[in-house]
């Protein structure tokens, strides 16, 4: 999801996406600037001139002792040469390496699947074929091997204006999209959810193994059950459902994981979207709602599916907005909602072992001003015994941050009962915590961040790291010599060191690893190391991924021509020593597309990473500068003919002649 200062798109999916309103949080609690503020000014780091001031806000302490002559002289963990960051209509990676299309919305994922048919598709083709808008890459290998695993992707969301013909009409110079059919929101809600897909490396390259006996799509209309503290609760029955435990289908699957037992982790995000209509008067929902931003109308289900009209279902929302849990390993299986994870706009789910064995998730709630979460298991791994793994994400802790003035984390336990989180405050239960866990965390005053995006703990150096893809909401009263910023437009990364490397410890240390955007404009008050050249910095940190190295590779959202000069991309990101905050340029896509996965295989031999939403913009690129939509758009990438439309795709990216990737 983005949000960035470009022309605002005139498709109200895509606006669902960039999600440029003011928030949903209206609690008193500080914000991630104001702590960062606080914190250096407190820290004495005022005393130098304003330059070194607006630096030392922003770059660890650690990183201020080391002179730039040793920066410049510093070994980066990356020796791949560097890609040039810019704009136009095709993909880039660096010099030596290739970048494959690998799966492409529409392809088929069995055997007997059609051939994908832009100007005739159906929900029973598309049910059978890689989904729309590819975010969330994972891999599973299959007996251990880095060549041979099932990939598994998750389907964000559809752009109808780049999906179907006829949709777009030019009415008097101004755009106008029509109604959707019947037919293509039954597509639409095939094209979202997820895909796994036995994959093989053949030659060199990975393929889709079409006869994979574990290929699966998972859609918005696949049965699941909702399990843990809030299965079977008043609030979650409806009248298709008056158990309270069993749904239809995933949406908005943003970021995610894969468990350390196998199972893949489906993040729910920006929910609010998929409902319309209006709550009955005095409905008790109504204020959880408006802090999850429900209705939002900005697809036209409820036309057609009495489930996303509030109206007549008022309990359906709080069955969206869970982490959900996959076996791959059985296709036939009933994916399962875990409500103890608590139910937000997740972004992603990715996980560790601690010391003791219990799996530590950490999560971001991707909006302006909400919250960093992280959930520990009751229970233990066994990595001899799958199954005793199964049902760990239905008991544990849920906590939320705190970031103090003086550089510590609190994790916050949301727990029924302790501190404010009780019956005078309108929680019964467990349940209710968990289904108003953006209520609860405001009630213990979590810190308000700059949109907390993917979050990925380090097992090779126990850090956690923690994208924040900007707020541009930021008050002009919060900016001073530290904080030198009045709208973060950029986004900045904060790295957390658990109290003893444990991830399961409930405090800990934090710094402010990055803060985004162009070094070379002074206003921007960016903090890259000086090494970094004028292709190798970005802004809108976004999704993550960390290599058996344990090195550090960021992907963004939302830059582009009006907001940076250059497409999103993915950057490899030095963390230690003394070439620590130094990014280089590796990949970047074509215009209008963000960047998602990254994910590489376990040898570190292949990198994918999925190409989301290209064409979706073009207004403000000099090659285009118009609305982008079917008949009209800013790329045909990934085929560039002019009978396919634009397709988000999923590519492997391997080094010409073998070896790991960045080495």
């Amino acid at each position: 999801m983005n949000d960035h200062p470009q022309a605002s798109s005139p498709f109200r999916t895509s606006q669902l996406e960039e999600n440029d309103g003011p928030g949903h949080n209206a609690s008193e609690n500080p914000t991630m600037g104001e702590i960062i503020s606080s914190r250096f000014s407190r820290r004495g780091l005022l005393k130098g001139s304003l330059a070194v001031a607006a630096i030392s806000a922003t770059v660890s302490p650690i990183a201020l002792i080391l002179a730039d002559e040793a920066r410049a002289e510093a070994a980066s963990a990356f020796s791949f040469d560097e890609l040039e960051a810019g704009v136009d209509e095709t993909h880039h990676v660096a010099a030596g390496y290739d970048a494959d299309v690998l799966l492409r919305w529409g392809d088929p994922l069995f055997a007997d699947a059609p051939a994908f048919d832009p100007a005739n598709q159906t929900a029973e083709a598309q049910a059978k074929q890689f989904g729309y808008n590819n975010d969330y890459v994972g891999f599973v290998p299959i007996d251990g091997s880095a060549d041979h695993g099932l990939l598994v992707v998750n389907h964000e969301y559809t752009n109808p204006h780049l999906m179907f013909p006829g949709l777009v009409k030019i009415v008097d110079g101004k755009v106008e999209q029509g109604p959707l059919s019947r037919e293509q929101v039954d597509i639409e809600m095939a094209a979202h959810g997820g895909t796994i897909v036995e994959i093989r490396k053949v030659d060199g390259k990975f393929q889709p193994v079409l006869d994979g006996k574990l290929n699966r799509r998972i859609t918005s209309n696949t049965e699941m059950l909702l399990s843990g503290p809030v299965a079977g609760n008043d609030r979650v029955k409806t009248n298709a459902d008056p158990s309270g435990t069993r749904v239809f289908g995933t949406v908005n699957n943003c970021a995610g994981g894969v468990t350390p037992w196998g199972t893949y982790v489906m993040a729910e995000e920006n929910i609010h979207g998929y409902f319309a209509g209006e709550l009955p008067a005095g409905h008790r929902e109504a204020a959880n709602y408006e802090r999850m931003g429900v209705p939002d109308g900005s697809y036209e289900w409820a036309k057609f599916y009495e489930r996303f009209d509030i109206g007549k279902e008022p309990n359906e929302p709080n069955r969206f907005g869970w982490i959900v849990e996959v076996d791959v390993n059985d296709p036939n299986s009933t994916p399962k909602k875990r409500t103890a994870l608590g139910r937000f706009k997740h972004e992603g789910a990715e996980s560790s072992v601690a010391p003791d064995g219990r799996v530590v998730f950490y999560l971001g709630d991707d909006e302006r001003f909400d919250y960093v979460y992280k959930f520990v298991t009751a229970g233990t791994f066994n990595p001899d015994d799958r199954a005793a793994n199964m049902d760990l994400l239905d008991e544990g802790t849920l906590y939320t941050a705190k970031f103090s003035e003086d550089g510590s984390v609190e994790w916050m336990p949301l727990v029924h009962g302790e501190g404010p989180l009780t019956a005078r405050n309108g929680f019964d239960s467990q349940a209710d915590v968990l289904i108003e866990t953006r209520r609860a965390a405001d009630l213990l005053g979590a810190t308000k961040m700059d949109r907390p995006e993917d979050i990925q703990p380090n097992a090779s150096n126990g850090k956690v790291y923690v994208m924040l893809t900007n707020n541009t909401k930021r008050k002009t009263d919060q900016v001073d010599a530290a904080n030198p910023r009045e709208k973060n437009a950029f986004g900045h990364i904060i790295e957390i060191t658990e109290e003893g490397g444990d991830f399961a410890a409930t405090t800990g240390k934090w710094e402010v690893l990055l803060k985004c955007g162009d070094p070379s404009v002074a206003e921007v008050g960016a903090s890259f190391s000086t090494a970094t050249t004028a292709d190798g910095w970005f802004g809108m940190p976004d999704n993550c991924a960390i290599d058996s190295a344990g090195r550090l590779w960021v992907a963004t959202d939302g830059q582009g021509p009006k907001a940076t000069g250059r497409t999103d991309g993915l950057w490899a990101v030095d963390t230690e020593g003394a070439a620590r905050a130094t990014s280089k340029l590796f990949f970047r896509v074509p215009i209008g597309a963000e960047l998602c996965g990254p994910l590489f295989t376990p040898d570190d031999q292949t990198a994918f990473v999925a190409v989301q939403h290209p064409g979706d913009g073009g207004e403000d690129w000099d090659g285009f500068g118009r609305a982008s939509y079917y008949e009209d758009p800013s790329t045909r990438w990934p085929d560039f003919k002019p009978d396919m439309p634009v397709r988000p795709s999923v590519l492997a990216i391997t080094r010409q002649g073998g070896g790991k990737i960045g080495v």
